[in-house]
């Protein structure tokens, strides 16, 4: 049961982070081949990102009320749905809404793979399967530019989508071993007001980021509707979000921590490419493959990561493990101005390495949760990377071009005024990365709840 739900989790991370970062490199042969100016093209990624922030927290309570594997089997079969139309599309409205569907899918998928961890796993299980679970990320994180640049030039860029079948397949073949039957047990019905608020508020926020022209009228919309949920989950006794999670200070430390590591990696990892094209010269595939580094590292540092907890404790492993990636990230802006590739090879190592000693921020949040919220804290947990993701690609990008804009007028040179930009938001990540480190040290320690399953018993010493 252990290696099989390792396994299934091992995919489940891949592929829906894959799906989020292998269009980029194609996006340019989409928009060939079916005319697309640079504000329709943003939609193809926004369709998958949009319903997947905005859906995470409900899709976790809803899957606490119908059980994991109905909500995973049905999420499979409409992920495999929405890359074979996203790959047949001929149009770009069939494309965004195939891209809509797998966005739908995979907020349910994430949340229900990662309460795996709790209900599969004991104690260091978990500790094992976040780690899996982050590296897959971390690899389809690095490996998702460059293979997208390679299928586009070599297959045609249908095959972004249509890579993505061969693990439904393998996913829904495995399912029925690793995920029992049956609903969760002691879950009510999410309320129907809180999905709908939370929901808005999340997509109403996220959309301004990608409009520029509507951006204050969309974020005074989103933030209203976030207070108005913010109020009702104050005063009411259905909460959709339970007192058990908003009154735990781990989780919600865990839970800043993640935000914090998204915020700085995320908007650098997205502009990276572009910038290896515009300065150092690279092809749109050889563009991403240095991210490789950044994956093999995790890769390599994960095995590392049970033994450090289990010596230094989960928050200090977490808090030493985010100074490693501050650190890479420094490292990088001292070397940005060298048009070479090489000499950024030490700080990737960094980036990946201390990134993997940041997983245990995930599974201790996952620890001090009672059982029977399980999916509801992963869809939290998730959505918070997310939404992270899309604030940092947000951040990061508004301090790159200001820099890059300034140096324009300058008169510097476009490929050195890019590297300006970008070594700005290098600096501007590592101070959100280090802040982090500062949190991880303060978030206070608590034994894991007491609804652990039987071998958690047995687990700890």
């Amino acid at each position: 049961m252990t290696r099989r739900t390792l396994f299934v989790l091992a995919l489940g991370a891949f592929v829906t982070t894959l799906d989020n970062t292998i269009v980029a490199a194609g996006a340019p042969s989409i928009a060939r081949d079916l005319s697309l100016d640079v504000g329709a093209l943003q939609w193809i990624a926004l369709g998958y990102m949009l319903p997947f922030a905005g859906l995470l927290p409900v899709a976790g309570a809803l899957i606490d009320r119908w059980g994991r594997r109905p909500a995973l089997t049905g999420a499979l079969l409409a992920f495999g749905l929405g890359a074979t139309a996203g790959g047949l599309a001929g149009s770009a409205w069939l494309l965004v809404a195939a891209r809509v569907l797998q966005g739908l899918a995979a907020a349910f998928l994430v949340p229900g793979l990662l309460s795996l961890l709790r209900t599969n796993l004991d104690a260091r299980g978990r500790t094992l399967g976040a780690a899996v679970w982050t590296a897959c990320l971390a690899a389809a994180l690095a490996l998702g530019p460059a293979l997208g640049g390679v299928l586009s030039e070599y297959c045609g860029w249908a095959w972004i989508f249509f890579v993505n079948l061969p693990f439904v397949a393998v996913m829904l073949g495995l399912l029925p071993g690793t995920v029992p039957p049956g609903r969760g047990g002691g879950t009510r019905a999410p309320p129907a007001s809180a999905m709908f608020l939370v929901t808005a508020s999340l997509v109403l926020l996220t959309t301004a980021l990608a409009e520029p022209r509507l951006r204050i009228p969309l974020l005074a919309a989103g933030t209203a509707v976030g207070v108005a949920f913010l109020v009702r989950e104050r005063r009411a006794a259905d909460r959709l979000v339970p007192p058990a999670l908003t009154g735990n200070r781990v989780f919600l430390g865990s839970l800043g921590l993640q935000l914090l590591w998204g915020l700085g990696i995320s908007g650098i990892f997205f502009f990276t490419p572009l910038l290896h094209q515009e300065f150092l010269g690279l092809g749109p595939a050889g563009a991403g493959l240095p991210l490789v580094l950044v994956a093999v590292a995790v890769v390599a540092a994960t095995p590392l990561v049970p033994a450090a907890v289990a010596r230094h404790g989960p928050l200090r492993t977490v808090a030493a493990g985010l100074a490693v990636v501050g650190a890479g990230l420094l490292a990088l802006a001292a070397v940005n101005h060298v048009p070479a590739l090489w000499p950024r090879v030490p700080g990737l190592v960094l980036i990946g390495a201390g990134s993997a000693f940041t997983v245990p921020m995930t599974s201790h949040a996952l620890e001090v949760v009672e059982r029977r919220y399980s999916g509801t804290a992963s869809g939290l947990l998730t959505a918070g990377r997310e939404l992270s993701s899309a604030l940092g690609v947000a951040l990061i990008g508004a301090v790159l071009t200001s820099v890059r804009a300034a140096r324009l007028e300058a008169g510097v040179p476009a490929g050195a005024a890019l590297a300006g930009g970008y070594t700005a938001g290098l600096l501007v990540a590592a101070g959100l990365t280090f802040a982090g480190a500062l949190l991880a040290v303060r978030v206070p320690g608590t034994r894991p709840a007491e609804t652990s399953s039987p071998r958690d018993k047995r687990a700890v010493p």
